[in-house]
């Protein structure tokens, strides 16, 4: 229920964005940061908060992660402004930092077996295709029927429903061994990610070579070798640098980037594409996009299934391949661009999405000891909330250079460098899954493996903990 709001909250916004545009008098930059203010908050404490549920109980984390989720949607469908709308969508955000990777760890803690793990996580990651196809249709209905204030609405009861329960049927569970918090490590991905995504979003009206923009870069760049210098050098960092060790962590962290770029930044041009300059209404761009999401329903669990009998490498080399496919047929778009080309290239691109979540999400957690698992797959979900950041920054930069010749023509730039986004994944996913690469997964786990706690253990009240070896 989680990745469900979460999940559909991305494809509602998007679907919106003309309407939101429209009436609070955005412009393009605005609805860049509509939809970036909220990856990025949640991108940057995505490892805080796996890490506090370990520490505190992933069932509490989890929960206070609803309740300012649902708070957050409410206050956005009341926003009067589109500052306000972007200040609620980072309460929305701080909420939803709290949710999927704390979901994660509660499921890989749950399925530890190989296969089950695989399995569960293409269940899990099913749900947003279930997300994908609810929010185009459902927010296209709400937006033309009634306003797109609406969107926002369906997050309450939902909200709520999760928070009860989570409370009847998920048991509390935490690390054995508690992780400080790490505010330096915390104040540096901030910089990072805030800094990068302002320079690519304002550089187009700022100009490139500005002394802003060209401080943003350098401040961004500067994070993240200061990030590297400190963590390497805390007992227990926020971001464990020696999990990048791991080939097929990094590959999967890469991956996670570039397909979340993909995604994100398809929605965001695509649904622009349609409504302004096909003149479609919001339900019938929601419409039109059904069969992506319905490919991702599908191919999700499928997904799965072949990353427990096959290894994540023939899903994710599939996936870059269907993603330069179809964003490579993209670069052709036109105001007069046929219907049935339209879907070809959204059945084919939702083939792509639908088989790249199984293998990013298991690989960023089969590599680690279980205590670590929420801290592990808080890395895997701060990759995707980097690339949806990243996409919709990047893609809406291009479109914006190049407005004067039309929104169609000016995205044929920006559907090729998505294709080289998907033709990277496809490389880089062949690559980290090589026997080489895995057998440096294994050397971080047994070195990992050492310092960690043991499996857990539940007591009578339903309290699950995990317990060092040896210890009581």
């Amino acid at each position: 229920m989680s990745l469900l709001i979460v999940g559909t909250d991305v494809t509602i916004v998007n679907v919106a964005l003309p309407s939101i545009r429209q009436d609070l008098h955005a412009s393009l930059s605005d609805l860049q940061w509509s939809v970036d203010a909220y990856t990025l908050v949640i991108g940057s404490l995505l490892m805080a908060s796996g890490s506090t549920a370990d520490r505190f109980g992933r069932r509490r984390v989890f929960q206070i992660g609803l309740a300012l989720f649902t708070l957050g949607s409410l206050l956005c469908s009341v926003a009067t402004s589109v500052q306000a709308l972007i200040l609620f969508r980072c309460l929305q955000a701080l909420g939803g930092s709290m949710l999927n990777p704390v979901a994660l760890s509660i499921v890989s803690n749950t399925f530890t077996e190989h296969r089950a793990r695989a399995r569960a996580m293409g269940v899990w990651a099913a749900v947003f295709g279930i997300s994908l196809a609810l929010g185009p249709v459902v927010g296209g209905l709400l937006v033309t029927a009634v306003s797109w204030r609406a969107i926002f609405w369906i997050n309450v009861p939902i909200g709520i429903a999760a928070i009860i329960l989570t409370r009847l049927f998920v048991p509390e569970s935490k690390a054995g061994t508690a992780r400080r918090f790490d505010p330096w490590g915390q104040l540096l991905i901030i910089v990072l990610l805030a800094t990068l995504t302002y320079g690519v979003i304002e550089g187009p009206s700022d100009g490139w070579g500005s002394p802003l923009i060209v401080a943003m870069f350098a401040s961004a760049a500067s994070a993240a070798v200061a990030l590297v210098l400190v963590e390497s050098r805390r007992r227990q960092p926020l971001l464990e640098v020696r999990f990048f060790r791991s080939a097929p962590l990094r590959g999967a962290s890469v991956i996670a980037v570039l397909a979340f770029s993909v995604l994100a930044g398809f929605l965001f041009l695509n649904t622009l594409y349609l409504q302004e300059d096909r003149g479609y209404s919001a339900l019938h761009a929601g419409l039109l996009t059904l069969p992506m999401a319905a490919m991702i329903f599908v191919f999700a669990p499928v997904s799965g299934r072949l990353v427990g009998t096959r290894g994540p490498r023939l899903p994710l080399v599939l996936s870059g391949l269907a993603s330069a496919v179809s964003l490579t047929l993209l670069t052709r778009l036109s105001d007069t661009t046929s219907l049935a080309y339209l879907l070809v290239c959204y059945v084919v691109l939702g083939l792509a999405c639908g088989l790249v979540n199984a293998p990013i999400a298991t690989t960023a957690v089969s590599g680690m000891p279980d205590s670590q698992a929420g801290v592990a797959a808080s890395v895997a979900s701060a990759s995707r909330q980097m690339g949806n950041a990243l996409g919709v920054a990047i893609t809406g930069s291009i479109v914006a250079g190049a407005s004067a010749s039309g929104l169609a023509s000016a995205s044929h730039a920006a559907w090729a460098v998505l294709a080289g986004c998907g033709l990277a994944v496809a490389v880089i996913g062949y690559a980290s899954t090589t026997q080489r690469a895995l057998g440096t997964a294994r050397q971080v786990r047994e070195m990992l493996t050492d310092e960690a706690p043991g499996p857990a253990i539940t007591d009578r009240e339903g309290l699950v903990h995990d317990t060092a070896a040896g210890s009581s």
